[in-house]
């Protein structure tokens, strides 16, 4: 009954339609096209649904953990979206969609939250202390990956594939050692910044039945994943979109619908430190979980996936966490910085456009 509760909730998870639509087009071979559009498609509907099973259970924990918990399972689609790429060797797609994960997350939910926070409260102000100690993790892992881009393309001295899967992984064993770091801080010993106002909602799951709509859920995105990153090279090829603007800019939109609603609603209720838990903390989760876990797991399964990005979208990515981190410095929003991170957002969607 609470499944069928949260299916009638929002009108796009009418596109549920395309679940079986999409997997009917890759067995029964319809074309790239079709199959790549209902996929994409199907995954919108499986984000939502997945953030509001998220978001029940998230009910028994508080703002802290909930906002952990959203960030975290919101990124199920991406992660799942990444390895399905990877074992496609779509590499420019695994690291394309990662970095747009970040982008959208940082520019366009973060800039949604400011603007329609900020029409209906004139200024909304959020935990000062919390947002520095995020931002410097932000631009953390900013580093973490123009270092390795850099000794790939900018040294003088030239770099081997094989001293770049070193450099790779290093990096990646200790940026999630850099997350475990954040996950302590945000839960155990600095918890108090992260607590925002406990609401009076109560969960309407039981506890093992969301974990099984969860379960299948996830199941259900790794399938639909894994026909949409096989269509993509001709897909890719039949339409003019370079792969980097398929990763960058179109599969985001479906991997972060479930923050993009969960953030902006908060917003509206004026709880921002929690729609920044949300926002922010999915951009962190890609930045030094989801990109260092991907690195992970192609070492595991004989994917030599590195950190050698593309300069040009490494450098979108600083230039937006800079831009972010000067946005938010005085813990205080309005609408018009939230046009501000969208505008950037655009320029960013602009350029890849044509790019390639």
């Amino acid at each position: 009954m609470a499944v069928k509760e949260m299916l009638l909730s929002s009108k796009l998870n009418v596109l549920m339609l395309c679940v079986p639509l999409g997997i009917a087009a890759y067995l029964a071979h319809w074309g790239a096209t079709a199959t790549f559009v209902l996929n994409f498609l199907a995954l919108i509907p499986l984000a939502l649904l997945l953030g509001d099973v998220t978001e029940d259970l998230a009910v028994r924990f508080g703002d802290t953990v909930g906002g952990l918990l959203n960030a975290t399972f919101g990124n199920v689609v991406e992660m799942i979206l990444s390895i399905a790429a990877l074992r496609q060797g779509l590499y420019t797609v695994v690291s394309s969609s990662l970095l747009g994960s970040i982008l959208s997350n940082l520019l366009l939910v973060l800039g949604c939250c400011f603007l329609f926070g900020g029409i209906r409260f004139k200024t909304q102000s959020f935990n000062a202390v919390a947002n520095q100690a995020t931002s410097s993790l932000l631009f953390l892992s900013c580093i973490g990956i123009i270092i390795p881009t850099a000794a790939g393309s900018l040294s003088s001295d030239d770099v081997t594939s094989l001293e770049m899967l070193h450099i790779s992984r290093g990096t990646a064993i200790i940026m999630l050692l850099v997350y475990l770091s954040y996950l302590s801080f945000q839960l155990h010993t600095h918890h108090d910044l992260f607590k925002g106002d406990d609401g009076d909602e109560e969960p309407v799951m039981s506890f093992p039945g969301a974990l099984v709509v969860l379960a299948g859920i996830t199941v259900t995105v790794a399938v639909c994943s894994e026909y949409l990153c096989s269509s993509i090279e001709e897909f890719s090829s039949k339409t003019g979109l370079s792969q980097a603007f398929l990763g960058i800019i179109v599969l985001p939109i479906a991997g972060n619908a479930c923050e993009h609603i969960t953030a902006v609603v908060v917003a509206m209720k004026n709880k921002m430190d929690l729609s920044l838990g949300v926002a922010v903390g999915s951009s962190i989760q890609i930045a030094v979980f989801a990109i260092p876990f991907v690195v992970i797991v192609g070492w595991i399964t004989g994917h030599d996936f590195t950190l050698d990005f593309d300069p040009f979208a490494t450098l979108a990515l600083t230039v937006s966490v800079i831009h972010a981190n000067f946005v938010t410095s005085d813990a205080l929003s309005h609408w018009l910085m939230g046009v501000a991170l969208i505008t950037n957002y655009a320029i960013i969607a602009l350029v890849f456009l044509y790019k390639g």
